[in-house]
């Protein structure tokens, strides 16, 4: 008899203690969900790059600047006769010019031929102040896929020429030419990327 009442008393819990409370199960989510997510997220990814890339390209846009299609870009020899002054592609010499500054006029088949390599080719009237061209020079020294020379009966005082686009300014001092360098050197335009701009010619600097 005291022994069952001693039993009785041990296996009952104590007042104001709780029994600890089982985790609730977990429920897995089905593989297709989780793949669906995935893909969610793949996708939304993908759409705000690109939007990101295509502001970029628009904030990069250079005011001014005109475009041409459909230029062929066959080598010849002897003189072509382009439709552009200077041209801004087409089919040129076999051998680009090298790039760098230079006080004379240069060929343009082969100057085309540095445009298809990615270059920028600034020119200016004949004539233009010593203040004026050393601005130009300061842009393209230092840079191996830009070009400076004078070039004869151009419709603006200076231009900046690359493959399919060009600008033309009053003034060498105008920021649209600084902007118009920085984009299309080896920029989008470039339908040789990473071909050398060297060739026939020897720039001063």
């Amino acid at each position: 008899m005291h022994r069952r009442s001693l039993v009785a008393k041990t296996s009952r819990p104590r007042a104001g203690r709780r029994a600890p409370a089982l985790p609730p199960p977990q429920r897995r989510l089905p593989s297709g969900t989780i793949v669906a997510a995935v893909v969610v997220a793949v996708f939304a990814g993908v759409v705000i790059a690109y939007a990101v890339a295509q502001n970029r390209g628009s904030g990069d846009a250079v005011p001014g600047v005109r475009s041409y299609t459909g230029l062929s870009r066959n080598h010849v020899t002897g003189t072509v006769h382009y439709p552009q002054t200077p041209p801004v592609g087409g089919d040129h010499a076999a051998t680009p010019q090298t790039c760098g500054v230079y006080t004379a006029a240069v060929p343009n088949e082969n100057a085309v031929h540095s445009l298809e390599h990615g270059a920028v080719w600034l020119t200016y009237r004949p004539g233009l102040t010593a203040d004026q061209v050393a601005k130009l020079a300061a842009l393209v020294k230092g840079n191996d896929h830009r070009m400076l020379s004078p070039y004869p009966g151009q419709p603006a005082p200076v231009m900046a020429t690359v493959w399919s686009e060009q600008l033309s300014v009053s003034d060498a001092g105008d920021a649209r030419l600084r902007r118009f360098v920085a984009r299309y050197t080896e920029g989008p335009q470039d339908p040789e990327p990473g071909a050398a701009c060297r060739g026939v010619g020897t720039p001063t600097g």
